[in-house]
């Protein structure tokens, strides 16, 4: 049986929640002009983990896709996840987090403002599934 992870999303730039955690970035690029060392000072976030993002080519076809549509939507999650669990490096960051939450809250972030159209609401069901088991 897959143990509970201590797991939850954040738009990043909204300050942290008591109780969140780590908070990681998993966005492809960094909050641009600001320095490193204000990322967390700044409520941006505590690391930045771009391997759990999408890449730039799956980034530059978004323009092609209409997020209204729910079809669309889930052709962007599916191939999103495909792509993260399809090399072994980005598989074993989706082990290697998944196995963080199970022993400590951590939250992973975007900047889109609506979770239900952003990758990380694909990513947190894909940790979720590679929750340790009991």
């Amino acid at each position: 049986m897959p143990r509970d992870l201590k797991l939850t999303t954040f738009q990043i730039g909204t300050p942290p929640r008591p109780g969140q955690g780590l908070r990681i970035g998993a966005t492809r690029r960094p909050p641009r002009g600001v320095p490193k060392d204000r990322w967390a000072a700044d409520g941006y976030f505590d690391v930045w983990l771009p391997a759990l993002a999408p890449s730039t080519e799956i980034l530059g076809q978004l323009r092609s896709y209409d997020f209204e549509n729910p079809a669309h939507r889930k052709k962007f999650f599916d191939r999103y996840e495909r792509e993260l669990l399809g090399h072994a490096d980005t598989r074993q960051t989706v082990e290697f987090v998944a196995q963080i939450a199970a022993r400590m809250p951590i939250a992973i972030g975007c900047f889109c403002a609506d979770e239900s159209r952003c990758h990380r609401s694909r990513l947190k069901q894909i940790l979720l599934a590679h929750a340790p088991k009991a």
